[in-house]
């Protein structure tokens, strides 16, 4: 016990011996015990222990400094600004890397600060643009006819009601010069309802999770929850926006983070070595990739398509694409409408005017079933997903005909679906083996999706 109080001081004495011998060094003994000798700074740091918690702390001592000449003492003067600012500048740049770091851990942990950028971003793609989707541009457009069938009545509701919600979220994308289709990711996430919560505790219109919400600078708690503040989630919402984008460049690999988190894009990304959406689309979550259908598909809608939500469906001959669009109308007696009068389906001002009243948009609807199909036809509820071509296989049902049966099954197989059930159509005289079967082929297609992810 006397020895660990008399070495303390035995090291303090000799340190302090040797900064008056020498008195341009300084000597200093870190934590580890290590001895350092250096131009002197004049501070000598010993570390002790300490007597209660037996943890290290550290003794400074200011040693005395002879009078350096008046020449001499400015060059140290000059020397130790110039040391200092030097520090000043690794500090920052220090500052600068921790910011600018992609993490590769869930944003729950640690929110960066989004890259401030005015300008530069790619356009959102919408349906009927195939110079981006090249050989998806069908699949896009399919998907998009369904998703107005399916969802015409929230799409309507949204339509009726939300002017106000999106002149808040337009003024903040436009502060931030962020495309405006983004707003519709809004409408997917909640339908732009300020209250709603998330089986996973998502809240707001936004739908942010407390972890990531709070790191986004918002407030929450029992009293307070700024997630169902719209300008206030959305500044945060749009700020995460920045970030992603940032770190992905593409839009649908952003509205796919958004959904499931950076992670599992990025490792989709270095699995198939592409930053292509479709090219990693089956390696993300199913959620996932609905997600970004669904933002596709409401996008194209609001913008090009307002015009049919009432109507709730897609004239079965009409074309996507803004030249098609024209091109493809036609008045009450079935001749084209020249292009100068052609109603302007993409007009925002276009959004209140029902469909019926204008005029050529007529919609025809196919007869989707023959009435012998209908007689063999059987329906059976089911909740969870099932693999459709694992399925057919198993019970010797022709795999064209399922799909065909069921055109808008996709859409429940992504959670994309407006009832958490769907309605299956299966050939009659396969109903008896189906119900037998059932649980198993739920519990294999639900091994199939997950090998998939």
């Amino acid at each position: 016990m006397l020895f660990k109080q008399i070495l303390p001081a035995f090291l303090l004495t000799v340190c302090a011996t040797q900064l008056h011998a020498q008195a341009r060094y300084d000597t200093i003994i870190t934590e580890s015990g290590r001895m350092i000798v250096r131009p002197a700074s004049r501070i000598l740091a010993v570390n002790l222990p300490a007597e209660s918690d037996n943890k290290a702390t550290t003794t400074v001592y200011t040693a005395p400094q002879k009078p350096l000449p008046p020449a001499k003492k400015q060059a140290e003067v000059a020397k130790t600004a110039e040391s200092k600012k030097t520090e000043s500048k690794v500090a920052e740049n220090r500052a600068a890397q921790k910011t600018a770091e992609v993490k590769k851990t869930p944003e729950s942990k640690v929110i960066a600060s989004a890259m401030d950028k005015k300008a530069g971003y790619n356009h959102v793609p919408l349906a009927g643009e195939k110079a981006y989707f090249g050989d998806k541009n069908e699949y896009v457009n399919d998907f998009v006819r369904k998703y107005l069938e399916l969802h015409n009545k929230t799409l309507g509701n949204v339509q009726s009601s939300g002017d106000h919600s999106f002149s808040v979220i337009d003024n903040v994308l436009e502060k931030k010069n962020m495309p405006k289709e983004l707003k519709y990711l809004a409408v997917i996430e909640s339908a732009l309802n300020h209250n709603a919560v998330s089986r996973a505790g998502a809240v707001g219109p936004w739908q942010l999770m407390e972890t990531t919400a709070r790191g986004l600078g918002l407030k929450v708690s029992r009293h307070n929850d700024d997630r169902r503040d719209l300008y206030k989630s959305t500044t945060a919402a749009t700020k995460y926006l920045e970030l992603l984008y940032s770190q992905l460049n593409d839009w649908l690999l952003v509205i796919a983070a958004y959904n499931s988190g950076p992670v599992p894009v990025q490792r989709a990304i270095e699995r198939t070595g592409s930053h292509n959406f479709w090219d990693i689309k089956e390696f993300l979550p199913r959620e996932t990739q609905g997600h970004v259908l669904a933002f596709i598909a409401t996008a194209s809608i609001f913008e090009n398509l307002s015009k049919f939500i009432n109507l709730g469906s897609i004239p079965v001959d009409f074309k996507f694409g803004k030249e098609e669009e024209l091109a493809g109308l036609k008045d009450a007696a079935g001749k084209p409408l020249p292009v100068a009068t052609a109603p302007n389906l993409g007009s925002p001002a276009a959004t209140t005017t029902p469909a019926a009243s204008a005029p050529g948009v007529t919609v025809v609807k196919k007869q989707q079933f023959t009435e012998e199909e209908l007689k063999n036809m059987a329906i059976v509820r089911i909740t969870k997903p099932l693999h459709l071509e694992y399925t057919a296989e198993q019970l010797g049902i022709d795999k064209k005909l399922l799909s065909r049966w069921n055109t808008d099954y996709e859409l429940f197989t992504y959670n994309a679906y407006p009832t958490p059930y769907y309605n299956l159509r299966i050939p009659k005289d396969k109903l008896d083996l189906f119900l037998q079967k059932k649980e198993f082929l739920t519990k294999k297609s639900t091994e199939i999706f997950a090998g998939l992810k």
